[in-house]
């Protein structure tokens, strides 16, 4: 591998570790349906709006989603959508894996 090889998989790995969280998931997945406040994820998830705004940094860095602020308060929007497709695919591992799981029970 090269360097400029590696650094395409080091930039692959920053996006792939900002989606490892249970909560960021979520959150790319709730942006789907379209943009949302700060504050709409601080009542739904029922944690503080500074977890709230680290995930979303996070999120934010990798380039995943980007942000408007509006007044006092802040919007986030996918800023490449593709990345759902992404999820489907995520989806589609876990039920193969749970199909090879329940064919070794059978």
């Amino acid at each position: 591998m090269n360097a400029q090889e590696k650094r395409l998989y080091e930039a692959k790995a920053k996006v792939l570790k900002a989606l490892a969280h249970p909560t960021r998931l979520w959150m790319v997945e709730q942006l789907g349906f379209g943009e949302r406040c700060v504050c709409e994820f601080v009542d739904v998830i029922e944690v503080d709006f500074s977890t709230i705004s680290k995930h979303l940094s996070i999120l934010k860095q990798a380039g995943i989603v980007e942000d408007e602020k509006r007044g006092k308060q802040v919007f986030y929007r996918l800023k490449v959508p593709c990345v759902l497709s992404f999820m489907s695919c995520v989806e589609a591992v876990i039920e193969s894996q749970a199909k090879a799981q329940a064919a070794l029970i059978a």
